[in-house]
């Protein structure tokens, strides 16, 4: 992160803190200066403008500068990275981490989430001269051990990775004083549970825990009980009361029509993020739309990490406008004034449908949420809606209708390829719906239930040439 990003970031943080203390109830603090920082810290935050803490940094941070452990509830976007990060920092500086020892550790469920971190608290470790190191998975493992082997007083990591660095013996956590587990509910739900309980059970049994996480059911609270001793418990912002600033819509749409609206909305002036279940679908969606000029681009699982890590940053920079993603991209990922996300495929379970719409409304911002369902998935989705705490607007919509247009800025796409080839025809309703978005029986089959012509005389072909073959005793 730029130094100048940063300065932008924590002038929105400034703002929206005021809005933030209200809706928390808590006192406000002015500063960060009260708080108790050392002045290496106090002039990192001043060069980057950071000055009014939100609620859950003003409540967490004093607790987690005494040592005691800390259970923060709070949704993405309130401000817990500087409110674990800062008294993690502080009391790790002056102490030297030996080779493959880390002292310090913060455990987050995504790379993208991990980097994230890392960018947001480097300043602030390097103010201390703390050595920070991120390892994740899709990067090279060898240069991530090199780092552990020259010595980081904090990693970041994320749980699949740092648990082969641990068998690769190129890293042991016996030293480790502070952990921190950050989005700790989407570390259970992405089936982390049991890696994060091993490396749990490795850092010093003395030693001061954090959990943040957006709820604290089953698996999480299990951590709780199990790791934390009498915790200091802020919760700020809670994921209850999330939704306040975002409007939430579901659109109802004719099947062979969902693909011309998918494209309008997509081409509206201003960034989008779309969902969709499978990778296939996101690839295909994406190419459709680059076909009809469109500036979008992909994030799935099947990227490499620098695919990944370069397609975020084009999104943050504008040279992309439409992310196509999979619910790689609903857990962690942060991104400056995104006002729309659509679930292009309805998310099935509540707490995926929190996730996505979490990237938008972010630090006091407001936010429009749109799920496309057609008439077969409107029971399904408004079950899902209800029991995330949502109560959506329903609208029966077509493409090119005045409408979606005012709802999201939908518009026409200009039809110009951006890489090359002949143009795209724009969408009509009487199109087959697009393949790649699934079908409502199974939105991870990657087809609308449609065999296409081509494949089915394909098949019909081979069928007479294998029926000739036997007649001719072959």
């Amino acid at each position: 992160m730029s130094s100048e990003s940063a300065r932008v970031d924590v002038r929105r943080q400034d703002d929206a803190a005021e809005v933030a203390d209200a809706a928390s109830g808590l006192p406000a603090v002015t500063s960060f200066a009260r708080l108790g920082l050392p002045a290496a810290v106090l002039r990192a935050l001043d060069e980057h403008g950071v000055t009014v803490p939100f609620p859950i940094q003003a409540a967490a941070l004093p607790n987690a500068l005494a040592g005691r452990d800390v259970l923060g509830r709070g949704r993405t976007g309130s401000g817990k990275t500087l409110a674990f990060g800062l008294g993690m920092l502080v009391r790790t500086a002056g102490r030297r981490a030996q080779p493959k020892e880390p002292l310090a550790l913060v455990l987050v469920p995504t790379r993208e989430l991990a980097q994230q971190v890392g960018e947001a608290l480097t300043p602030y470790a390097e103010a201390l001269r703390l050595r920070l190191t991120t390892v994740v998975g899709g990067v090279s493992i060898g240069r991530q051990a090199a780092a552990l082997r020259d010595g980081a007083e904090i990693v970041i990591a994320t749980p699949g990775r740092l648990h082969d660095l641990i068998e690769r013996r190129d890293c042991r956590l016996g030293r480790v004083r502070i952990t921190v587990l950050d989005e700790a509910d989407q570390m259970c739900d992405l089936g982390f549970l049991p890696q994060v309980t091993e490396i749990l059970d490795q850092v010093r049994p003395d030693g001061q825990r954090m959990l943040f996480s957006a709820t604290l059911d089953r698996d999480v609270d299990e951590l709780v009980q199990r790791y934390l001793r009498d915790p200091a418990v802020h919760s700020v912002d809670p994921s209850s009361s999330a939704g306040s600033a975002i409007e939430h819509h579901v659109f109802v749409v004719h099947g062979p029509d969902r693909y011309a609206v998918t494209t309008e909305i997509a081409a509206r002036d201003g960034r989008v993020l779309l969902f969709l279940d499978s990778k296939h679908g996101v690839d295909q969606l994406t190419r459709h739309l680059r076909a009809n000029g469109v500036a979008a681009a992909a994030l799935h699982s099947g990227k490499s990490q620098p695919q990944r890590t370069r397609t975020l940053a084009q999104f943050r920079n504008g040279q992309v406008t439409s992310l196509v993603a999979t619910n790689v991209a609903a857990r962690g990922l942060h991104v400056d004034d995104l006002d729309l996300v659509v679930n292009v495929d309805p998310a099935t379970d509540p707490k995926d449908y929190l996730h996505r719409a979490g990237r938008t409304a972010r630090a006091g911002r407001s936010g429009t949420v749109v799920t496309l369902a057609l008439s077969g998935q409107r029971r399904e989705t408004s079950q899902v809606m209800t029991d995330a705490g949502v109560a959506p607007k329903v609208t029966k919509v077509r493409s090119g209708e005045a409408e979606l247009s005012r709802i999201t800025g939908a518009r026409a796409p200009s039809g110009e390829p951006l890489d090359g080839g002949p143009a795209a025809s724009r969408p009509k309703n009487h199109n087959a719906p697009f393949r790649g978005l699934g079908s409502a029986k199974d939105p991870k089959s990657g087809s609308g239930g449609r065999p296409s012509r081509k494949s089915s005389e394909a098949r019909k072909l081979a069928e007479a040439r294998k029926a000739a073959r036997v007649r001719r005793g072959g």
